[in-house]
């Protein structure tokens, strides 16, 4: 894993002012294209009751079960509930300061680690946790896949994954739209974001983010030892929630 340079944690600069009572700069994600998006909700990153939460987050998070593994866990929002609510959980995060910030607000096992660096090492888990439309941290299909297989061998022969996701087709704004076609011409999908975060002087590297419709997600689960069982969306936008279960089939 490449650590991330204290210049180049934006996202864990701005959840630790936060955390501090700062006064925040606004949050950027910026994608390839030029794109800008200014709508980041710091604040609600902090929030670990549930009634604060997203409703989707609030139906999702009621499967967790077991020892749960909580990827890009952030400032802990998720996991510090879980906690609180007597589970076993670990949160990872490749931000140095999310890390930093979860354990502040009374995490206990927090660690830095990438999604790409997850192995068998970290323990057995019987739920993986990947809300915050983490799904999209397999960032492409290849990588998707070759991570499925190995949370197969980190996982209960009863395990879940619960992701939440967006559906990249459910817009109709001409910048998405037009961001879709130049994706598919340079052979990527069309929800294959290459995206940086930055806040104040800080800048992340540049990196890829997936978002899937479900027909794609299928897709991208075929032969990796899970299936979706259970989807719930978003009736006021493109969210959704996928409860993906060990295939039986494929064992």
């Amino acid at each position: 894993m490449t650590k991330l340079r204290p210049s180049q944690d934006a996202y864990g600069h701005a959840m630790l002012d936060s955390f501090l009572g700062k006064d925040c700069a606004t949050v950027i994600i910026e994608r390839d294209d030029g794109y800008i998006d200014n709508d980041f909700p710091v604040a609600s990153m902090l929030r670990s009751s549930p009634r604060f939460w997203p409703t989707l987050d609030r139906i999702a998070i009621k499967y967790a079960r077991g020892r749960v593994l909580d990827i890009g866990c952030g400032a802990g929002r998720h996991a510090i509930y879980l906690q609180q609510s007597g589970k076993a959980v670990m949160g990872i995060d490749i931000s140095p300061l999310a890390i930093r910030t979860s354990r502040l607000r009374g995490l206990k096992n927090a660690r830095v680690c990438s999604v790409a660096d997850l192995s068998r090492k970290l323990g057995t888990f019987d739920t993986i946790l990947m809300l915050g439309n983490n799904f999209g941290l397999f960032g492409s299909p290849s990588r998707a896949k070759r991570l499925l297989k190995r949370f197969d061998g980190m996982t209960d022969v009863n395990a879940r994954i619960i992701a939440k996701c967006i559906d990249p087709y459910s817009t109709a704004l001409p910048q998405h739209l037009a961001y879709h076609r130049l994706n598919r011409s340079r052979g990527r999908m069309s929800g294959q974001l290459r995206i940086r975060i930055r806040y104040k002087n800080y800048a992340s590297p540049w990196f890829d983010y997936l978002f899937v419709s479900v027909k794609e997600m299928n897709g991208i689960l075929s032969n990796t030892g899970w299936k979706i069982s259970q989807v719930f969306s978003d009736s006021d936008g493109p969210a959704f929630v996928a409860i993906i279960e060990k295939d039986s089939e494929e064992v």
